[in-house]
């Protein structure tokens, strides 16, 4: 019998020895080396357990299939599971230095005391409720982690328990991609004939009991202004000012439905970044909604206000281009293929994990994989506190999610 909370740890501490920060200024997937480093590791290691056609493509995503051990003609679901190989910039040290906290007995945690780094229950009051369990942290100077690569040590702890006890299971398949945190530009790099599944799963979610499958639908904007440069002495009826124009375009927006005044499910439009000069100024935005008529809505509004500032500004020249990123996990779950969040509540309910719907303010690789016709709802990783050195993992929400992760196995089994 394995030790799962033994080779869960093991597992994590060898991935997050392997440092992978993904880089939001590279041009290129992967955007770091150390994800192609830990894509050839994970494929060296499908390959011990017994896994077939693995193959790591020229953008470090990792695919590989595990062929159904059920009797000919069975209607089991092929599934796959997807996690992310790296780690978010968040301004902290890229190498990270997992520690244990074992049988915690409550208060303050000292992460570094060369450095003075605690984490304060005053400021997460959440990690009392783990009094006498053991917890995954960081060493203060960087993020732990956990999101993801306690995720790939769920899975592939998953594949190892499945293997070594030869339990019934349906087709499955892996992807392991890169650059999560930068846009989802590895799970856009999916060779989907090497990942043929009817849906998967991400676990890329938080505390135990989170459940998502619903997310925004994401898009960004960005608008260039060329303006008319001029000296002062000379500039009167001449001059046309593109950081005026930009602050008029800013004043259009609803200032109602930013980051800062919404929560849940409602949407917002960010302007994240502004730069120009004399002659040139560029505006950046972040657009978000649940609602898809929602977020068309405001990629409408965003158009009109440039209209105005056309008949504003004739003398101007005004290039406005949009990107979508992701869609709303939601809009990809019909009433034939809403099995896997039937499935996935029912194993949550197996294990005596009751169920956090969660309707994420953000994104994960099942956000793009759905817009693919494949709906991937998401589960939990045990966590606390992603894309902070305050971000702790409890080793028994951790067993959860791997139970909940072998349960889906054996019910997709089951399936008639």
């Amino acid at each position: 019998m394995i030790d799962v909370k033994k080779e869960l740890l093991e597992r994590f501490l060898r991935y997050a020895a392997v440092t992978s920060q993904s880089d939001p200024k590279a041009k290129v997937v992967p955007s770091t080396p150390g994800q192609r480093t830990l894509a050839e590791l994970l494929a060296k290691e499908l390959d011990g357990l017994g896994l077939v056609d693995i193959a790591v493509s020229e953008y470090s995503v990792v695919t590989a299939h595990l062929p159904s051990n059920l009797p000919a003609g069975s209607k089991a679901p092929k599934v796959g599971w997807c996690a992310h190989l790296d780690t978010v910039d968040a301004g902290l040290s890229p190498e990270v230095h997992p520690q244990v906290i074992h049988n915690y007995q409550g208060g303050d945690i000292c992460l570094n005391k060369e450095k003075d780094l605690w984490l304060r229950v005053s400021e997460h009051p959440e990690v009392e409720r783990y009094k006498g369990d053991d917890l995954v942290v960081s060493d203060g100077t960087s993020v732990l982690g956990a999101d993801n690569k306690s995720a790939i040590a769920n899975i592939m702890t998953a594949l190892h328990v499945i293997q070594e006890e030869k339990r019934p299971h349906g087709d499955i398949w892996v992807a392991f991609v890169p650059d999560e945190e930068i846009g989802l530009m590895g799970s856009k790099k999916i060779d989907f004939t090497k990942f043929p599944v009817d849906f998967a799963y991400t676990i890329d979610s938080c505390e135990l009991g989170e459940i998502v499958w619903q997310t925004f639908n994401a898009g960004s904007a960005k608008l260039e202004i060329q303006g008319v440069t001029a000296h002062p002495m000379s500039s009167k009826g001449v001059l046309v000012n593109p950081i005026l124009a930009a602050h008029d375009f800013m004043g259009m927006l609803d200032r109602t439905q930013t980051p800062e005044c919404t929560a849940g499910t409602e949407g917002f439009v960010w302007v994240n970044g502004i730069s120009g000069g004399p002659s040139r100024c560029s505006v950046s935005l972040k657009i978000r909604d649940h609602n898809l008529e929602g977020y068309k809505a405001k990629k409408a509004l965003i158009a009109a206000a440039v209209e105005y500032l056309k008949v504003r500004y004739p003398r101007a020249k005004f290039a406005l281009s949009f990107e979508d990123v992701y869609g709303n996990i939601a809009d990809a779950i019909k009433p034939e293929n809403s099995a896997c969040v039937d499935l996935l509540r029912e194993a949550m309910a197996i294990e005596g994990v009751k169920p956090i719907n969660l309707a994420m303010r953000g994104g994960t690789d099942g956000s793009f994989i759905s817009t693919q016709g494949i709906p991937t709802p998401n589960y939990f990783t045990g966590a606390h506190n992603f894309h902070s050195s305050c971000e702790f993992m409890p080793m028994s929400s951790w067993v959860k999610s791997l139970a909940v992760t072998l349960r889906l196995v054996a019910l997709t089994a089951e399936a008639k």
